[in-house]
């Protein structure tokens, strides 16, 4: 069933008080949506179904393709567009067909056990991209035709941690912490300087807003590899890409799944995010989270993807008015998905949660 309010008609984005919002820096007004990334078929059904609107894939006609992805967040009421690209980095991944609902879907992995890089042999031979040959013409685009009120929001998809354990896989670059230190500075220095170069040439499109980065650096009861690693290894990358956005004036948010608790006052009182994304109730709830933290640091999202996966939309209403009622009185909070919005959503659990929030915040 289709929201009777949906799409919005008349959307008035305002990408400056989004951030305000989320900064701290204006209090006592709306909750903003906010959210990280959606599957295609969402964005398909909503173009067709309720906007009326033609769906052209990228290959056939790339500018119509990307209006119709601008159209998808505009009428749904967000203050800004956020996609994603990054430096084809040589890695191990792994490729399996999964199915839904009678769709099929690609899903990649990386290759946990065999990374491209396990000694200085392997590290003199990799291909390391350059940022001067990567076509950046897609992020011009889309930043280049937004309707007015509307960010950019982006990142170098993938992040310090992410782009690390995959070129030297997980075991191998657990087994390199130990033997060979050395080789897992030079690593990320690599990465971290191409992936800084990168964020520097996206700050300098127009109406960019924010850097949002991805990295998920834990899981469900720690961070995947010791705080002190992440400290050393991962941290300071981080630092130095808040660093560049404040430098623009622009927020730096930070997206990170699993517990990373045991880092928190590093990335808050350190490295400087701006505001923190990705929550599970399992892990922390993100009321429990915005209680703690809440006076230092924005909060992003946090409706559990197991409540839009598994409730009716009544059920996603009622924890969507749970959620906004209490984290709105503390402010510097948006509200979205814990994490993102994959296949196996249904449309309609989604459609409720924005629809209840614009009725909230009416």
């Amino acid at each position: 069933m289709i929201p009777k309010n949906l799409p919005l008609k008349t959307p008035k984005p305002d990408i400056a008080e989004f951030n305000a919002i989320l900064t701290g820096q204006k209090k006592n007004c709306r909750v903003p949506l906010v959210e990280y990334a959606f599957n295609d078929n969402l964005i398909k059904q909503f173009i067709t179904v309720m906007l009326g609107r033609q769906w052209v894939e990228e290959s056939v006609n790339h500018d119509a393709y990307w209006d119709n992805f601008i159209a998808f967040w505009y009428h749904l009421g967000y203050d800004y567009v956020r996609y994603e690209m990054c430096l084809p980095f040589p890695e191990n991944t792994l490729n399996r067909t999964e199915s839904s609902d009678g769709r099929e879907v690609q899903q990649t992995w990386t290759n946990q056990h065999q990374g491209q890089i396990t000694s200085w042999d392997d590290f003199e031979k990799y291909e390391w991209p350059r940022v001067s040959d990567f076509d950046f013409s897609t992020l011009e685009y889309i930043a280049a035709h937004l309707p007015e009120g509307m960010g950019f929001i982006s990142c170098h998809a993938g992040g310090f941690y992410e782009h690390l354990s995959s070129i030297m896989s997980y075991e191998g670059l657990g087994i390199s912490l130990f033997e060979n230190p050395e080789l897992v500075q030079a690593v990320v220095d690599k990465l971290g300087n191409s992936m800084l170069e990168f964020a520097s040439h996206l700050t300098d499109l127009p109406n960019f807003a924010a850097i949002w980065q991805g990295d998920d650096m834990g899981f469900r009861t720690s961070t995947l590899i010791s705080p002190k690693d992440l400290r050393r290894y991962i941290l300071p990358w981080h630092k130095k890409q808040a660093e560049l956005a404040h430098q623009k004036n622009i927020p730096y948010y930070l997206h990170s799944c699993g517990n990373i608790e045991a880092i928190m006052d590093d990335l808050i009182d350190d490295v400087k995010i701006d505001a923190k994304h990705s929550f599970e109730d399992a892990i922390i709830p993100v009321a429990e989270f915005q209680k703690k933290y809440g006076d230092r640091i924005g909060v992003m999202g946090g409706l559990d993807l197991n409540i839009l996966t598994t409730e009716s939309p009544e059920g996603v209403r009622e924890k969507t008015r749970q959620t906004v009622t209490v984290c709105r009185v503390k402010g510097s909070y948006g509200l979205g998905s814990g994490n993102s919005i994959p296949f196996y959503i249904p449309a309609e659990n989604y459609l409720a949660m924005v629809d209840e929030l614009h009725t909230q915040n009416k």
